[in-house]
């Protein structure tokens, strides 16, 4: 009796592993806390209302704050690999922490899902896929607006860091193709509360238009600088941007302000040709059923579009291998390479094993502030 118990208890502990490495277990590393958590809190709070089984298989989801800091978004992303195992790692969304989390992914072989565009030197974005449109293509529709509103000359203020430098290097390569010139250019840290140097010498300047490159609630702070400042001029802002708390702190200093977007934030006013429209409105709707009218967000998005990727990749994998094991984490990156034209909240993704950031330049939304609300620019 005793050796036929202890068969069972065996087999039923085999059976608890069996079912354990089934179990596809998500890293997330986002800024909760910090200069950027304005854009970590909304994807969080998208994530959370996430299922709890993903292609008919437990999903364990582990959220970690990074605090908009490189340092402790790489130990997380350690933490997550090496301790927890996980089958994928989403973030950050802040442009610096993602970058170093990418060489952390590469080193376990694991894929991340950066909710930010970072910029990876060629051939180092092996595992790292983006959420988030490229600045290129986000350039790209801002440009061409630009030259509608006959903007000649563009004067750049932005962070100091990776998300400003990556943006001035892809927005000054797009405007010199369209003959837009940069003629100031001045930055900022995140944690600065005050522009005001900046400002001054950029209004003197006297740029037809102002690129501001921050992100959320951040993005306000400089912009109303340069309007104190006195400057009259069109004023535009990145997709790091599109969010309602450029409103909600800016004010009036925002009214009138363009912000390039993806359509996901603007879901009613898309007409009902844009192959987004479903997804954007399901993602609108969900969220603002949890978190009240008018929450949405273009960070929140992207968490959307990350479990409609990891829905249509993680079958894929499965037929190779199971979850938790190396063999399942190189199958996944490998589904998301192969899986073809895939419609999100977001645009239309079309990762490669030569792309992977896969937007087109007809991804971006130019957006106005009217009346403290964004409004689609025809």
């Amino acid at each position: 009796m005793t050796f036929q118990k202890t068969l069972i208890t065996a087999a039923v502990a085999l059976m608890a592993a069996g079912s354990a490495l089934a179990d596809i277990t998500v890293g997330v590393v986002l800024p909760l806390t910090g200069p950027a958590s304005g854009l970590g809190i909304p994807m969080k709070n998208q994530i959370e209302t996430w299922p709890k089984t993903l292609a008919g298989e437990p999903l364990k989801v582990i959220i970690l704050d990074d605090a908009t800091d490189p340092t402790a978004g790489t130990r997380n992303a350690q933490r997550l690999v090496t301790q927890d195992k996980v089958d994928v790692i989403i973030g950050s969304a802040a442009t610096p922490v993602a970058i170093p989390i990418a060489d952390v992914a590469a080193a376990a072989g694991t894929v991340q899902l950066a909710a930010s565009p970072a910029g990876l030197p060629p051939g180092k974005d092996k595992w790292t896929f983006r959420l988030p449109q490229s600045n290129g293509v986000m350039a790209h529709a801002m440009i061409n607006h630009m030259k509608k509103q006959n903007v000649k000359t563009v004067g750049f203020l932005g962070y100091t860091d990776a998300y400003g430098e990556l943006w001035l290097k892809d927005f000054t390569a797009e405007a010199e193709k369209n003959g837009i010139k940069v003629i100031a250019t001045e930055r900022f840290a995140r944690a600065d509360t005050s522009v005001t140097a900046q400002a001054l010498k950029l209004v003197s300047a006297n740029p037809d238009a102002m690129l501001v490159v921050a992100s959320g609630s951040g993005a306000a702070m400089p912009q109303m600088g340069i309007v104190d400042r006195g400057y009259k001029g069109k004023i535009y802002q990145t997709h790091a941007a599109a969010t309602r708390d450029l409103m909600r702190v800016g004010g009036k200093a925002v009214e009138g302000t363009f912000v390039v977007s993806g359509p996901a934030v603007i879901a009613e006013q898309l007409p009902d040709s844009h192959p987004s429209k479903k997804d954007a409105i399901a993602f609108v709707q969900g969220y603002e059923k949890v978190y009240g009218a008018g929450s949405r967000n273009q960070f929140a998005g992207h968490g959307y579009d990350a479990l409609k990727v990891l829905e249509k990749a993680v079958p894929v994998a499965q037929k190779k291998a199971k979850p938790g094991t190396p063999e399942f984490r190189a199958a996944l990156r490998d589904a998301f390479e192969g899986m073809g034209r895939t419609v999100l909240a977001h645009g239309i993704l079309n990762w490669t094993a030569d792309d992977h950031w896969g937007f087109t330049n007809e991804t971006g939304v130019m957006l106005k502030v009217v009346n403290g609300e964004f409004k689609v620019e025809q």
